[in-house]
């Protein structure tokens, strides 16, 4: 019984604290509400808000506001930059991952190759995710894993092909890591093929667009994502039947675009919506990439991005229209034969090279400076163009046909392992004319020294020379010979 009016008295005074506690509280907190998170339109607008880094280029055409995070249009021949907002950010890539590990795989195996499906492909990865419901051991050829993964977003698929290009997981991951860096890459780290969601696995628009570029440039992985259905027949290895569709309404004809020639979804709850898209126009190929959106705005700004580039921009094939890196303007690109007669270029311009600037400016207004880095085998330097400080692209300078012969382990070479092209013939000629100059200068300097500026040393030695030569007279110079009688 004692026990029990304790107990009451305690509960009695805990609950008396208890309401002046919440009173208090209440007190100091009158205009409090409860948080509540923003919706998907709200995360849009505050998207759309996000500064356009572009618009802030001299000159530059303004671009139009997209309710993505980030956003990039990308010219795949040059590498420019046309539309940039955030795109710099680091962000998840989702399915987006996938055309990287499609890459590695037209590069490293043949279409032909058998992908052999194991367990921890299959049950590596959620069931209830993207996937083909491909089982432990099936067979699939390699050109039917890409469709699988680029159509039907298959993630069993992207890490079977991963384990199969790499030889196990691991090796594939470095070699996708790796790619990236080559690429240009410098926000990017893979830790699965597929994309599934891990806080290690990011990129930024810009290094997804640099993976996009080399990934549209293979036709054969362009027109696999670009196809809006395909058919999976029973083989041996594979004994079911059925239909992969594209969820890419760009490709499905959903949303028309009459330029479009491809892209990739991506989607976590992590990630929202994420497209890589290519498209091309006039000769001119265009990649996009929108990251962090909500459906179905991925692909309305896609299609903005893309008539922004198009119609805001040109292309100029530099070498039609470049002076300053020719013959006639320099020697830069002549190597002498012989010292007065016929030179031949060694050097040219990339045939095939193109910048992308704005449609209102013009050539003349480009800058340029000469790269010695990232050289081919066949490169001895790379032409950069800028207009208002922006890069605009680069053209290559290349050897000459048939001019295997050249020496150029005899150029001259800076710190820094550039070659530096000499013009022979000019060096030739300089040599001569300052062997001339320097010669008469010693001549008339001589000249002055011993005749006009001697003082009284030079006479006192002038006086010596002209005894000495009546010292060295002949003898007989006062001799008569008349006194000689030659008849004796």
């Amino acid at each position: 019984m004692f026990n029990d009016r304790i107990n009451r008295l305690f509960h009695k005074r805990y609950n008396r604290l208890a309401i002046l506690i919440l009173g208090a509280f209440l007190a100091i907190t009158p205009s409090m509400s409860v948080y509540a998170a923003p919706t998907a339109e709200e995360l849009a607008q505050q998207r759309q808000n996000l500064p356009i880094q572009s618009n802030s280029y001299e000159n530059w055409p303004d671009g139009p506001v997209v309710s993505s995070q980030s956003a990039i249009v990308m010219d795949v021949d040059s590498g420019a930059v046309l539309y940039a907002k955030n795109i710099d950010e680091k962000l998840y890539p989702a399915s987006t991952t996938k055309i990287m590990t499609c890459l590695l795989a037209v590069e490293n195996a043949q279409m032909n190759e058998n992908v052999e499906f194991s367990y921890d492909a299959v049950f590596g990865v959620p069931r209830d995710g993207s996937n083909m419901g491909i089982d432990v051991g099936e067979i699939l050829p390699m050109e039917d894993c890409l469709y699988g993964i680029l159509v039907g977003s298959a993630n069993e698929v992207a890490a079977a092909v991963g384990e199969h290009v790499g030889g196990d997981t691991e090796t594939f991951l470095q070699m996708m890591n790796d790619r990236a860096d080559e690429l240009g890459c410098k926000n990017t780290h893979f830790m699965n093929a597929n994309g599934l969601h891990d806080e290690n696995h990011y990129t930024t628009a810009y290094d997804l667009a640099l993976i996009a570029r080399a990934f549209f440039s293979n036709d054969y992985l362009a027109n696999i994502a670009n196809t809006p259905r395909v058919h999976f027949e029973p083989t041996a290895t594979q004994p079911d039947d059925f239909y992969l569709n594209n969820k890419n309404k760009l490709v499905t004809g959903e949303i028309k675009y009459e330029y479009y020639l491809g892209g990739k979804t991506g989607y976590t709850n992590d990630a929202r919506q994420t497209l890589v898209s290519c498209a091309e126009k006039d000769g001119m190929r265009l990649v996009c990439v929108v990251m962090k959106e909500e459906t179905p705005d991925q692909f309305n700004d896609t299609v903005t991005l893309f008539n922004y580039g198009f119609s805001n921009f040109k292309k100029v094939k530099v070498s039609e229209v470049e002076t300053k890196y020719t013959i006639s303007n320099t020697g830069f690109f002549e190597s002498g034969q012989d010292i007065f007669g016929s030179s031949k270029s060694i050097l040219r311009l990339d045939e095939n090279g193109y910048i992308v600037i704005p449609a209102s400016a013009e050539f003349t207004d480009i800058e340029s400076t000469i790269g010695y880095e990232n050289l081919t085998d066949n490169q001895v330097a790379v032409v950069n163009y800028t207009y208002n400080d922006v890069f605009v692209g680069s053209v290559a300078v290349n050897l000459a046909p048939n001019t295997e012969s050249y020496d150029f382990e005899s150029a001259s070479t800076s710190a820094n392992n550039s070659v530096t092209i000499i013009n022979v013939k000019s060096v030739i000629f300089w040599i001569i004319g300052i062997a001339v100059v320097l010669s008469l200068i010693l001549f008339i300097a001589r000249y002055i020294n011993q005749y006009h500026f001697g003082g009284k040393k030079g006479r006192m030695a002038k006086k010596r020379r002209k005894r000495n030569v009546q010292r060295t007279v002949s003898p007989y110079r006062n001799f008569n010979f008349d006194d000689i009688d030659l008849r004796k």
